[in-house]
């Protein structure tokens, strides 16, 4: 009985594999309606987005080689459309005035509480974590657009 379940399961692993979510390539990676193009970005806070943000918020993502690997390869796309769903910042120009201040002041929240970004992601690449200088970074670039501090209550 356990052998015909195991035989089951990798069949099933084994035909899942034909089953690949869309990937998120949406050619450039700076669009006319990038957030650069809309709000005042300096160069060291726009390539800080670039290099961790914007695998999961922007029209183009950077997949690792385990993306091919289903399910897997679901659950990261699943997250990069939540992400994008949420704030993304390669159509950033598009939202209207009141929708961008919103999304900068959720920046601002979620670098505060540091839910962002994912730990499920920080914990396959290390390298995305924000460290003390650029939560700092960010925070003063909000603050010059004069996006409204989030505080705990």
């Amino acid at each position: 009985m356990v052998k015909k379940i195991l035989i089951a399961l990798g069949v099933i692993l084994l035909l899942i594999q034909f089953f690949r979510p869309e990937r998120n390539t949406g050619g450039e990676l700076i669009t006319p309606e990038d957030i650069s193009k809309s709000v005042a970005v300096p160069d060291d806070v726009h390539k800080l987005l670039i290099s961790k943000c914007y695998d999961c918020h922007s029209t183009t993502s950077h997949y690792p080689w385990y993306f091919n690997i289903q399910p897997v390869g679901w659950w990261l796309a699943h997250h990069v459309d939540e992400g994008k769903g949420e704030l993304n910042f390669s159509a950033f120009k598009t939202y209207d005035e009141k929708r961008a201040m919103h999304k900068l002041e959720e920046i601002g929240e979620v670098i505060e509480e540091g839910t962002m970004p994912l730990t499920s992601y920080t914990f396959l690449h290390p390298e995305t974590k924000l460290t003390p200088e650029d939560k700092n970074l960010l925070q003063d670039w909000l603050k010059s657009l004069n996006v409204p501090e989030h505080h705990e209550h």
